[in-house]
Formats: structure tokens, C-alpha cells, sequence
């Protein structure tokens, strides 16, 4: 959960893309689609496994990142915070994970690696709303969340690039990231339910 405290300066730097998001007529959930299709581009850029196509990768889902600040920001300014745009906005999170850790996966191989990297991310995400469902409120504890996993999966994609060979164990740096992401994915979820199921 490191850069989830930096929010407040990332909403300060928001404030011109949000001006321009308003500007020209976009609403939240326009937002949140745009972000949605970086996602989707990024597992593409990923799956091809190439230099150019992981810098590509890199970038996008630095955009999904960030469109996916401003479409709460814009809400904020729009007066247009919803439940139904916070429902959309979570389950597009969800396939944006699918879509970029896919994407990783399928350019390495790592089908393995990939479904258990998925499925960490997944349970992580799904342990924190229904704990919110049974009262206990929404939990966001971890070592891993999700600003931190795009931030990772950047700069990994940079890093893949330069150096896209094996580099521990057999293993490249994309394949080590899935790894890290299935291990403490499922550390986490299991966190999040012992921590609420001692709550009840």
C-alpha cells in the first residue's frame, strides 16, 4: 500500500487533466472506459513480448494508472459521485488486472505463473469487498495495492526491454513479477480473512 498514501499529491497534479477531461464534455465513466482500453492495449503490447512492445506496455498502463485518478476526480468536480459509477469503476479495475497480467503472461509462456498471479490479485481485491459486504467495512490492507502492482508492472516493462533475458532462476523479470504477484497476492487475501474473521 506505499503509493496509495501519495494520493493526496497525486490528486494536486490531477487538477489540469481534470480540467480538460471537463472541458471537453468526458463524465466519469467516459473516463473510466478510456482507462479500461489502455488496460486492454497493454496486455496486447505485453503478449507481443517484444523491446518496443513492452516499452508500449509500460506506458499504457501507466495511463490505465492514471485515468483511473481522474475518473474519481472528475466525479468529485462533477458532482456526479454514484454508486453505479463506483460499481463500474471497480469491475473495470478487475478486468484491467486480467487484461495486463494475461498479456504478461501469454508474451512469456507462464500460463502457470499467470493464473496464479491472477488469482491472487483477484482474491486480494475480492477479500477486501466482502469484507465491507458482512459490516466490517472496506479493507485495504496489504503489502501489495493496486497502484503499487502498476507501478511494478511499468517498470518492469521498461526493465524486460533492456534486459530480456533470465535473470534468476531461470526465470525473466516478468516471470519473477508474477511470481511476486501470486505469492503476495495470496499472502494477502489470507491476511485480509483472518484479520476480518477475527473482527466477527
Amino acid at each position: 500500500m506505499t503509493l496509495d498514501r501519495l494520493r493526496p499529491i497525486a490528486d494536486r497534479a490531477l487538477t489540469p487533466f481534470v480540467d480538460a477531461a471537463d472541458a471537453v464534455g468526458l463524465s466519469p465513466d467516459g473516463v473510466s472506459v478510456l482507462a479500461f482500453v489502455c488496460a486492454l492495449a497493454a496486455g496486447g503490447a505485453f503478449a507481443i513480448a517484444e523491446p518496443v512492445w513492452f516499452v508500449a506496455g509500460a506506458v499504457l498502463v501507466f495511463a490505465n494508472g492514471w485515468f483511473d485518478l481522474v475518473d474519481g476526480a472528475l466525479a468529485r468536480r462533477q458532482g456526479e459521485a454514484s454508486a453505479g459509477g463506483d460499481l463500474l469503476d471497480h469491475v473495470l479495475d478487475r478486468y484491467a488486472d486480467i487484461a495486463i497480467i494475461a498479456g504478461l503472461a501469454a508474451g512469456m509462456g507462464a500460463y502457470l505463473l499467470g493464473f496464479l498471479a491472477v488469482t491472487g490479485v483477484l482474491m486480494t481485491s475480492y477479500l477486501g469487498t466482502q469484507i465491507q459486504a458482512v459490516g466490517l467495512g472496506r479493507e485495504y490492507g496489504g503489502a501489495l495495492g493496486r497502484a503499487d502492482r502498476l507501478a511494478l508492472v511499468g517498470v518492469v516493462g521498461v526493465v524486460a526491454a533492456i534486459v530480456p533475458g533470465e535473470l534468476v532462476a531461470g526465470l525473466t523479470i516478468v516471470e519473477l513479477l508474477l511470481v511476486a504477484f501470486a505469492i503476495v497476492g495470496h499472502l494477502t487475501a489470507l491476511q485480509r480473512f483472518y484479520g476480518a474473521w477475527s473482527d466477527l
